[in-house]
């Protein structure tokens, strides 16, 4: 039964759930699922589960929500997990599919309780009661968040009236969120298959590559590797921009012919079916061939990657990352002449993010751009082992963006150039490791 929609460990959410509530001793937290999403009219968008609910919970089934307590919340044979749900219903499973149920959220996710869904507001102040704290993600579910705030201004009211302990509320996102950002083994497994599928999609797309063809033929090519490989969707709107299109960063119109003589920028990756993703840019010439002015931008924005890369260290930090690749390009683009004036004054005065207007990369996990804090307070986060994070800088040359004062004009003969080389990179013990190493980017490659 619903062979797809459970993840392939059930013990890791488990983990995961006391781990978090070690943390949070005297805490209740009540954790929603996602609910569907309306395409049009009466038809739902393609059901994607909240992460943060899937990594603690592991069910893939709308609307659910949890109830975790700490040991300090409640009496000690209280349950710790809860779970409401959709209750079974053959009308609407017939429609929809089968669901799990309360039988099958006790029996096969390990709710030590677990009730339908429409039990919730009845239940909720029972399952709360007790807790020295009550957790949410505020501003993330409006249709469970006024049911928490009622229950907590009851509880409130009574513990005013009769002299109780009232809990306070907080936002448990970021205890969350600081796990998520530090991937378990069995994690790290799951995004190499991620990057896997995704490495061999972009490689027959290269392979397949003639003028002509629109890009939305090699958009469909790389989804259909996604679906034929056993991955559950794109990780996001893939890119498949030709030529000037590059210059758009989150192109996803996919709608024009390929050129004779333009560049092809492909930034696409899988998500699998218990959702952990890759997300790969390559930039390669659609007729095998580099121009020079090509060929120049290619290799500049290849060695940022290599500088940024090897900045992927234990202990060095995101910003560490980008200003290596930022100081490679700036350093390259002085000596081609599209930019001019002082280094220094460049590299701190942003002078140059009118050929590149993003930072060099992002967390990577069951978010395409993960949670986790890349900096608390004055400091950015030092990187673990465990932590992933893409690599990926571009040059654009486009007029879209003003040129800064005392910048010269883009020469005509290398407007419309975009370029990106984007890789996963998680960190080790001893460094690094590039998840997506076998999506060939050596110049060599992209002209073979």
């Amino acid at each position: 039964m619903h062979a797809l929609n459970s993840p392939l460990d059930l013990s890791a959410p488990a983990h995961r759930r006391r781990r978090l509530l070690a943390t949070l001793a005297d805490a209740a937290v009540v954790l929603p699922a996602a609910h569907l999403v309306t395409h049009h009219a009466d038809v739902h968008h393609r059901f994607r589960q909240d992460s943060d609910f899937f990594y603690l919970c592991g069910l893939d089934e709308a609307n659910a929500v949890a109830v975790l307590r700490g040991h300090g919340a409640g009496g000690p044979r209280d349950p710790r997990f809860v779970l409401f749900v959709e209750p079974r219903d053959p009308t609407a499973e017939v429609w929809n599919g089968q669901r799990w149920g309360v039988e099958g959220a006790m029996e096969h996710f390990g709710a030590e309780a677990a009730h339908p869904l429409g039990e919730l507001a009845e239940r909720l102040d029972g399952y709360l009661h007790g807790a020295g704290r009550i957790g949410f993600r505020v501003g993330r579910h409006p249709h469970v968040e006024p049911l928490v705030l009622r229950v907590w201004a009851q509880q409130l009211e009574r513990g005013q009236r009769h002299g109780g302990h009232t809990a306070s509320l907080f936002d448990v996102s970021a205890a969350i969120h600081a796990m998520r950002l530090r991937k378990e083994p069995g994690e790290m497994e799951r995004m190499r298959e991620a990057a896997r599928i995704s490495c061999a999609a972009h490689e027959q797309a290269r392979q397949a590559v003639r003028a002509g063809m629109g890009e939305y033929q090699i958009e469909a090519l790389l989804e259909g590797c996604f679906r034929n490989a056993g991955a559950r969707q794109p990780a996001y709107p893939s890119i498949v921009a030709g030529g000037d299109n590059a210059c758009i960063l989150h192109y996803t119109n996919n709608q024009d012919q390929l050129r004779d003589g333009d560049l092809l920028l492909i930034d696409a990756g899988c998500s699998l079916m218990d959702y952990y993703n890759a997300d790969i840019t390559r930039t390669f010439p659609i007729n095998g061939r580099f121009s020079g002015e090509q060929r120049a931008l290619y290799e500049l924005v290849l060695t940022a990657q290599r500088q940024a890369i090897a900045a992927v260290q234990p202990g060095s930090s995101s910003a560490k990352v980008h200003n290596a690749a930022v100081a490679v390009l700036v350093d390259g683009l002085l000596e081609l002449g599209l930019l001019q004036g002082d280094r220094e004054a460049i590299l701190t005065g942003h002078g140059y993010r009118h050929l590149y207007p993003h930072r060099t990369g992002h967390w990577l996990g069951l978010d395409v751009h993960d949670v986790g804090a890349s900096r608390l307070g004055e400091h950015h986060t030092a990187l673990e082992p465990g932590m992933v994070l893409t690599v990926e800088p571009g040059l654009y040359l486009s007029n879209r963006l003003p040129v800064p004062e005392g910048q010269p004009p883009i020469p005509e003969n290398w407007q419309g150039i975009g370029i990106r080389i984007e890789d996963d990179v998680a960190v080790t013990a001893t460094g690094h490791e590039v998840l997506t190493a076998a999506a060939l980017k050596e110049v060599g490659d992209m002209e073979g």
